[in-house]
């Protein structure tokens, strides 16, 4: 065993979206809102971050995965979704300990090794 999953403190889900896909993305948030006690985090219209296209963020606690990701397998209506956990290493959270549902987009790395390095 390589890492103790004590470490993980919760879970973030990012949903991107495209001008096509937003109201996908509305739907999904709102099952999401309407299903789970989770954090919904603001509508992003533009890339952030080391997120390259628009995107909001779910947070969760590490006793709700469970629940919420297969929720999101079945119900993401095609948009890619990227799922990591909350360890305090940012780099190793969003690219080595990450899963995607969908299609794995192309993180900006740089930005998150910026913020180790601060």
């Amino acid at each position: 065993m390589k890492e103790d999953t004590v470490k993980i403190t919760g879970f973030h889900a990012h949903v991107y979206f495209d001008i096509a896909s937003r109201e996908a993305a509305a739907r999904v948030r709102e099952g999401l809102g309407a299903s789970f006690d989770v954090q919904l985090g603001r509508w992003h219209e533009k890339p952030i971050g080391p997120h390259p296209k628009s995107m909001y963020q779910v947070a969760f606690s590490p006793e709700q995965f469970g629940n919420v990701v297969p929720w999101l397998m079945l119900n993401r209506e095609e948009l890619d979704i990227l799922v990591h956990p909350s360890t305090g290493d940012d780099v190793a959270d969003h690219i080595d300990h990450s899963l995607w549902l969908g299609n794995k987009l192309d993180l900006n790395v740089e930005f998150l090794q910026q913020i180790r390095r601060s």
